[in-house]
């Protein structure tokens, strides 16, 4: 499986938030659901991402140099949606 825009957001707000749960609720999805989202990020990419413990969460050096591509790579995207919606036809 590749590596999918979504998981990519989903990082980014464990990683803007250093919290499962407060990204979860962001998120609109269950904490478990972004915990095994995330594992499978980890798994697609091949290496960790987060150092987790009981009471914290961290980046670890591969999962920040991850963010700091990521975050335009993603404005990029969405200034691409926005652009391809200010001139195509509306569906439905």
């Amino acid at each position: 499986m590749g590596v999918e825009l979504k998981h990519l957001r989903y990082f980014v707000a464990v990683a803007e938030k250093l919290n499962y749960s407060a990204a979860a609720r962001g998120l609109y999805i269950s904490q478990q659901a972004l915990s095994r989202i995330i594992q499978q990020l980890e798994r697609d990419v091949g290496v960790r991402l987060f150092e987790r413990t009981t009471r914290s969460v961290r980046l670890t050096p591969a999962g920040a140099a991850l963010l700091e591509s990521v975050r335009p790579t993603l404005v990029m995207v969405d200034d691409a949606i926005e652009q391809a919606r200010s001139l195509g036809p509306r569906t439905g």
